[in-house]
């Protein structure tokens, strides 16, 4: 073989040695990922059946939405029926007795559910009543909580705060909507 023909032949196996050695690498990848999935659905069960003891209406009927708000967020809770009546009164007690709690900076109930560590929450339990404003209301199908600071790191713990909630509750939350409702108090 002269040297031009084995240039070609040595590009070849070289690239063949580097495909190989890629699709090792991702193999290798996908393990903990698998892993990482059903631990995450394990996750997912646990905090629905912690959530179920503490919060009283029905996950299955009813969708949690975190907002992020350049102040802090809106957590809502919704009815999937918008005429479910009692899912929707179920949700209003709840929100009202955590709001109610959250003044206070006792947030045991979302501690039960989902951990002391979760991200946010030592910020949240630590900050002044007035370093966190939090506000209660209705919705047509449900009712909110506004949590709003002027303070950068109590904003920041909110939207990790959120973060957190949104992947804990993942089958029964979304993201970042906006109610077009009318509020009331």
């Amino acid at each position: 073989m002269s040297k031009n023909q084995e240039t070609p032949y040595l590009l070849n196996k070289g690239c063949m040695y580097l495909l190989a050695g890629l699709l090792l690498f991702m193999s290798l990848l996908a393990l903990p990922a698998h892993a990482l999935g059903s631990s995450k659905e394990k996750r997912l069960d646990e905090v629905a059946e912690r959530g179920a003891y503490i919060m009283p209406f029905d996950l299955e009927k009813t969708t949690h939405v975190f907002t992020k708000t350049a102040g802090g967020g809106i957590q809502q809770v919704v009815a999937k029926d918008k005429s479910d009546a009692e899912q929707i009164r179920l949700i209003r007690n709840h929100l009202l007795e955590i709001s109610e709690a959250f003044k206070q900076r006792n947030f045991s109930k979302p501690e039960n559910i989902h951990g002391e560590d979760m991200p946010g929450l030592a910020e949240l339990k630590a900050a002044g009543s007035d370093q966190i404003t939090i506000e209660y209301s209705t919705l047509p199908d449900g009712a909110q909580i506004k949590y709003s600071s002027k303070l950068s790191r109590f904003i920041k713990a909110i939207h990790q705060w959120f973060d957190a909630q949104l992947s804990d509750h993942a089958r029964h939350a979304a993201p970042g909507y906006q109610h077009h409702h009318m509020q009331h108090e």
